[in-house]
């Protein structure tokens, strides 16, 4: 049971250490916050829209469309997926959550 304990301890603390962080809790408090919901904005802005947008080179990445769910978009933003490179070493979490957030609001523009 010690020995338990401590390969827990181990994976809990050494994924912290790996830089590995666990699913935020997307709240409709979160999901509506006009200040996440800006800073995502400007991350999409910045970085996301030159792929994702509607003037983006055609074919270059998938238009993203409505039915998404926050988790999906976060891991996406996250971790990356085939092509599409992992942003979690540029972007920090508040920014990573504030594009999901923007990309799920009434706001979201591609």
């Amino acid at each position: 049971m010690k020995n338990a304990a401590v390969v827990i301890m181990f994976y809990v603390f050494g994924q912290a250490a790996l830089g590995q962080e666990s699913m935020p809790a997307f709240t409709d408090t979160m999901m509506k916050d006009p200040a996440l919901i800006e800073l995502g904005r400007q991350v999409w802005d910045g970085q996301c829209r030159h792929c994702h947008g509607a003037s983006a080179y055609p074919g270059k990445a998938p238009k993203l469309r409505s039915g998404y769910q926050p988790d999906f978009v976060y891991d996406r933003v996250t971790n990356g997926f085939r092509k599409m490179p992992a942003w979690q070493a540029v972007f920090d979490q508040r920014q990573r959550v504030g594009v999901t957030a923007y990309i799920m609001s009434d706001a979201f523009s591609p």
